[in-house]
């Protein structure tokens, strides 16, 4: 028995029965989560303290029996109200544990939406490798024409690639400017900076389409954005 609910007993025996019946009532109806250590010493002592309190009041005249009926009855109220309490905290408690349960579950759904994106962003990567990784064959425009799809733009801008190319080089591998030196397809100039397409340069469409798109990618954004810059200024 613990140092506290000894005193209580102790303070019951030395004073009347009805103090000690007070106690036993608590007891025996103390809730559950009483149990809790220290809580079951602290709520008989507050009990004992409360009970004490009326027997006091009383003790200048009236029959035990009667007093004993009013520190029942406000034992009676001093338990609902530890009731109560305990059912807001169990309530309080169980808000919580949905509070976390939903939490949870947000993150949960924003990790798989995340995972699902990154996974689509891998797939949709996946497939542009592979689609670069294929050769083109054909002419040097049906060449062209395969490769449009790599940069993101449409078979539409073939229509200001065609025009530009054989403006510029009359879509010859080996068309070269007598002036300036500009060489093959895209007039590279000068022309050994096709290398970074590939060291069949000289001799290679694929090779030289691929620079070229990427030079008009980087420079003007699109094929017709250089077939605009071309008609303007007589040169991309």
């Amino acid at each position: 028995m613990s140092t506290k609910r000894a005193r209580v007993v102790t303070a019951a025996t030395a004073g009347t029965l009805t103090l000690a019946t007070v106690i036993s009532v608590a007891g025996v109806t103390l809730p559950a989560r009483a149990a809790a250590a220290g809580t079951a010493d602290a709520y008989l002592t507050s009990v004992g303290a409360k009970a004490a309190a009326v027997q006091s009041s009383y003790s200048a005249g009236g029959s035990s029996s009667a007093q004993e009926a009013v520190i029942f009855s406000k034992t009676r109220v001093i338990q609902a109200e530890h009731q109560q309490q305990a059912a807001a905290d169990k309530a309080a408690a169980l808000k919580a544990a949905k509070a976390k349960a939903a939490k949870a579950k947000a993150e949960a759904a924003r990790t798989a939406k995340a995972r699902a994106a990154k996974a689509r962003a891998a797939a949709n990567a996946a497939v542009k490798a592979r689609k670069a990784s294929v050769t083109p064959s054909g002419s040097p425009r049906q060449v062209a024409q395969q490769m449009l799809s790599q940069y993101g733009w449409s078979s539409s801008q073939f229509s200001c690639l065609n025009p530009l190319w054989e403006h510029e080089s009359g879509w010859s591998l080996t068309a070269q400017n007598s002036s300036s030196g500009a060489y093959g397809i895209p007039q590279a100039l000068p022309g050994s900076q096709m290398a970074t397409a590939g060291g069949d340069w000289q001799t290679s469409a694929a090779t030289q389409i691929k620079w070229g798109l990427t030079y008009i990618q980087g420079r003007y954004g699109s094929p017709c954005g250089a077939w605009a810059h071309e008609q303007s200024a007589g040169w991309y």
